[in-house]
């Protein structure tokens, strides 16, 4: 089933089939793992990939395909505005360990130190000083081993 358009946007692509992720050729999950790779890193995708159970198999595509090669590739925002939204809604939602994944994806992506540290410092007005102070310690840990690995 295919979602309505709602003005210019496009349709939603159909729902992989039942038994998990679409042909490997499809075009969105192809999108998605490229605009993945590209985010987080090609280390990273290889990891999340060879580790995923057959159980979370059916999620892994369903982020893969949805997330990145629907969202993400929109042409609505940039990729820096993208990461650092997530930043601030991971903050938010508590999310720690996706929060370290995408400190990495927002540097990928471009977004400077102080712009990391401005939308994290956001948060403290709006989702309160405890959960600005762990994403303040969390992204200070990645960017201390980005600083190691250059």
């Amino acid at each position: 089933m295919t979602v309505p358009p709602r003005g210019d946007d496009p349709p939603f692509p159909p729902a992989p089939p039942a038994g998990g992720k679409a042909d490997a050729d499809d075009s969105v999950y192809d999108r998605g793992i490229s605009m993945r790779r590209q985010v987080l890193g090609d280390a990273h995708v290889e990891r999340s990939m060879a580790n995923v159970s057959e159980f979370a198999r059916p999620v892994q595509d369903l982020v893969t395909e949805y997330v990145w090669g629907t969202v993400w590739n929109r042409d609505g925002l940039d990729l820096r505005t993208r990461s650092l939204l997530n930043l601030v809604m991971l903050t938010a939602l508590n999310r720690m360990h996706e929060l370290g994944v995408h400190v990495r994806g927002a540097v990928n992506n471009g977004c400077s130190r102080d712009q990391i540290r401005e939308a994290l410092l956001q948060t403290a007005v709006y989702c309160g000083a405890p959960a600005a102070l762990e994403s303040f310690r969390v992204a200070e840990r990645v960017l201390a081993e980005i600083d190691v690995h250059e």
